[in-house]
C-alpha cells in the first residue's frame, strides 16, 4: 500500500464516527474522493456517493462509515456516566478501556470503570451488561459532569492504529472503515482503467443499527448492481471454534460470498475478474448481515453481492486486517468497474 492510500486509511481509522454521528468520517471520505470523482452527492442523513460518469450499466461499491460505540444514558449523582450501546458493542471487552466522550463543546476523556480484582467476589466471573457499566470522567458530582457532557453524547474507545508484523494493522473500527476505503479506491482504480460504465462509490450511515443508510441510498440511487464491501470473520486464530469456521484466512485475499442474498450473476462476475488473483469463497445460506441485505430488496430488487475483507477480533478495540487484502479488494473492485459494460446485464435468465 503506497503512502497516500495508507494516510487515507489511517485518517478514516482515527476519525470517530459511531452510528448516528458519522459526519466527521464522511467529511474525511469526501475530501479524498473529490479529486477523482466527477461528482459527490450527499443526503440529509449524511450518506455520501461519489460518481464516475459513464454509460450503462450503473454499478455501486458500498461500504458503511459508522462504527459501534456507546452513548451517555444517564449521569449519576456522583458524576459517573451510565452507558448505553450503539450497535453491537461487546460487553466482555468494554471495561478497563480509555474512552472519549464526544460532547458538543469538545472531546472529554474518561475510562470505563472496572473494579479491582482484589475487591471482586472471586466466585463471580460474570460480565456486567453494558447498562450496568459506567464511564468515569473524573467529575466530583452530577453537576460537574453535566457541565462537560450531556445525555446522548456518543462515546468511543480511544484509537490506537498499530502496525503489526507482515503488513497487518490493528485498530478499532476496521469494521467498516476498510470498506469505505476500498469503495473509494475501487472507484479510483476503475477511473484509471477507463471504465465505460457509471461507477458509484458509496459511504453509508447507520449500518450497525439496522442497515438504515443502505435503505436510503438503494431507494434513491437505484443502480443496476451493488457490491457491499464489509469485513468478514477471519477464522484463523486459535480461539475460533471449529464448528463456526469458514476457513477464511487473513492475507488470503477478499472473500466472495455465495448463497442467500448474493446474486449469482454478480458472484460469477467477481470470480471472473478475479480469476488471476487470490480470493476466498464463503458460503451463506441466509442473510449476509451487511448492507447487501438492504440493497437487494430496494426498488423491487437490485442485484447485490457481499464482498468481504478478512478481519480478526471483530467488534473489539483490536481488530486486525491485512493491508494486502485491502489492496486486493480495491483491485478487484476496480477491475469489476472496468469490465461492468461487458458483464451486464446482471439479472438471472429465465
Amino acid at each position: 500500500m503506497d503512502e497516500d492510500r495508507r494516510e487515507f486509511l489511517e485518517t478514516l481509522l482515527e476519525t470517530a464516527g459511531p452510528s448516528g454521528f458519522e459526519t466527521a468520517t464522511q467529511r474525511a471520505w469526501i475530501d479524498y474522493v473529490e479529486p477523482f470523482a466527477d461528482e459527490v452527492r450527499t443526503d440529509d442523513y449524511g450518506n455520501a456517493v461519489a460518481v464516475l460518469d459513464g454509460g450503462d450499466p450503473e454499478i455501486a461499491f458500498a461500504g458503511h462509515a459508522d462504527e459501534i460505540g456507546y452513548t451517555v444514558r444517564t449521569i449519576t449523582e456522583d458524576g459517573h456516566l451510565r452507558l448505553g450501546r450503539i450497535g453491537g458493542s461487546d460487553r466482555t471487552v468494554s471495561r478497563g478501556q480509555h474512552v472519549t466522550v464526544h460532547a458538543s463543546d469538545g472531546s472529554v476523556p474518561g475510562v470505563v470503570g472496572q473494579t479491582a480484582i482484589h475487591l471482586r467476589d472471586p466466585e463471580d466471573e460474570s460480565v456486567a451488561e453494558i447498562a450496568e457499566q459506567h464511564v468515569d470522567i473524573g467529575a466530583e458530582d452530577r453537576e460537574a459532569a453535566a457541565a462537560m457532557v450531556d445525555v446522548g453524547d456518543p462515546i468511543t474507545v480511544v484509537q490506537r492504529v498499530r502496525e503489526l508484523a507482515d503488513g497487518r494493522l490493528s485498530a478499532r473500527g476496521m469494521d467498516n472503515r476498510v470498506g469505505i476505503w476500498a469503495a473509494a479506491e475501487g472507484l479510483r482504480r476503475a477511473a484509471e482503467a477507463g471504465a465505460d460504465a457509471t461507477v458509484y462509490a458509496v459511504s453509508t450511515v447507520q449500518e450497525e443499527v439496522g442497515l438504515q443508510g443502505a435503505r436510503m441510498v438503494g431507494y434513491d440511487l437505484a443502480p443496476d448492481a451493488v457490491v457491499a464491501v464489509d469485513v468478514t470473520h477471519a477464522t484463523d486464530s486459535p480461539d475460533v471454534p471449529g464448528n463456526v469456521a469458514n476457513d477464511i484466512e487473513l492475507g488470503g485475499g477478499p472473500v466472495v460470498s455465495r448463497g442467500g442474498s448474493n446474486h449469482p450473476r454478480l458472484v460469477e462476475a467477481l470470480r471472473s475478474v478475479g480469476a488471476e488473483t487470490d480470493y476466498q469463497l464463503e458460503a451463506t445460506g441466509r442473510r449476509t448481515g451487511t448492507d447487501a441485505d438492504a440493497f437487494f430488496t430496494a426498488r423491487g430488487a437490485i442485484p447485490s453481492v457481499y464482498l468481504g475483507i478478512p478481519n480478526r477480533y471483530m467488534h473489539t478495540p483490536v481488530e486486525i486486517v491485512d493491508t494486502g487484502d485491502l489492496d486486493a479488494t480495491a483491485d478487484l473492485l476496480g477491475r469489476l468497474g472496468a469490465a461492468a459494460s461487458d458483464l451486464a446485464p446482471f439479472g438471472v435468465d429465465l
